[in-house]
């Protein structure tokens, strides 16, 4: 069974590292009548159209499951009633509004970094999420060792954006936005692990209501601010692919990022998760006609050993 599991896990950590990986690479080869905030909303509301039918079925899963097994009833009644409790309620919202802003973010940092320095950037989450664990989810102490090589992930990080020049001073907005956009949505998922681990939220749940309310929150208050001519964008097939194309990309993704976690531990998870920015550069030299320098080589080669690393420290 735990090889099964396994073979179950990999196979879906790697679909999730090819979704991951091409969300840059389709979000700037998107036309360019197509501007981030519209782009978000409607992806948004793909992905919730995803989720819809999983959350679902899980719900199902779960009502039967507490009619067949009695000693589960009081874990599945907090599961499916959890959300009504003040402070998840309050959570909800905050996740809602939190990714009602990150989506635009992570589109515009995608345009200004390009698809290659995005996908390195992003890799900066595992270093927020050992902060954030430490600080808010009371996990184990930060190791000296893991420290050591969080230092080494920026280093590399920088080697690859900067081309080695190490001019901090003409780096590139776009990683700094994305940076910021990882730094937001790793602390919204250290508050949302708190109430998985309290089996009071479930993941299924919680993509459906973030992306369905931030989808709504941003498509009103476009309509506000922008010409409503604007959705007429979403008649022209050539615009609609890409919004379908995003829309099914993160949907998907999220969906088989936590099946993996579902079957292997975090960390085997995490590492095989470190190989997108392989993808992203590949695809981007492709399709986009990128270059992919020695010092992306590089860099990328620092991030993913620091990534091992740290991870490895962690499970001891």
């Amino acid at each position: 069974m735990e090889n099964y599991n396994l073979k179950k896990g990999i196979i879906c950590a790697l679909i999730a590292v090819f979704l991951i990986g091409m969300q840059p690479v389709i979000a700037v080869s998107r036309p360019s009548i197509i501007d981030p905030y519209i782009f978000a909303a409607i992806t948004a509301l793909i992905e919730a159209l995803i989720f819809l039918p999983i959350f679902m079925v899980e719900i199902r899963r779960l009502n039967n499951s507490s009619k067949n097994n009695p000693s589960e009833e009081n874990r599945i009644n907090s599961l499916l009633n959890g959300w009504k409790k003040k402070k998840n309620i309050k959570l909800l919202i905050v996740i809602t509004l939190t990714f009602s802003v990150i989506p635009v973010l992570l589109y515009i940092g995608y345009d200004l970094a390009e698809p290659i320095n995005s996908s390195l950037a992003l890799k900066s989450e595992i270093v927020f999420a050992l902060l954030f664990g430490h600080l808010i989810l009371k996990e184990e102490r930060i190791s000296k060792i893991q420290i050591l090589f969080c230092i080494l992930l920026v280093i590399g990080l920088v080697i690859a954006i900067t081309e080695g020049s190490f001019n901090l001073l003409e780096f590139n907005i776009g990683v700094v936005i994305l940076l910021i956009s990882v730094a937001l949505f790793t602390l919204v998922h250290a508050f949302t692990k708190s109430a998985f681990d309290r089996n009071e939220l479930f993941p299924t749940q919680v993509g459906f209501i973030r992306n369905l309310c931030s989808g709504i929150i941003l498509t009103l208050v476009y309509l506000v601010i922008f010409p409503k001519e604007n959705f007429l964008l979403l008649l022209d097939f050539d615009n609609f692919i890409f919004f379908m194309l995003m829309g099914l990309d993160y949907g998907f993704s999220l969906f088989f990022w936590y099946k993996t976690i579902s079957y292997i531990q975090i960390g085997k998870a995490g590492i095989i998760n470190s190989l997108t920015p392989i993808v992203s550069a590949f695809f981007s030299v492709i399709f986009l006609g990128k270059t992919f320098t020695i010092f992306h080589l590089i860099g990328t080669i620092i991030i993913i050993i620091s990534i091992i690393m740290i991870v490895r420290e962690k499970g001891k």
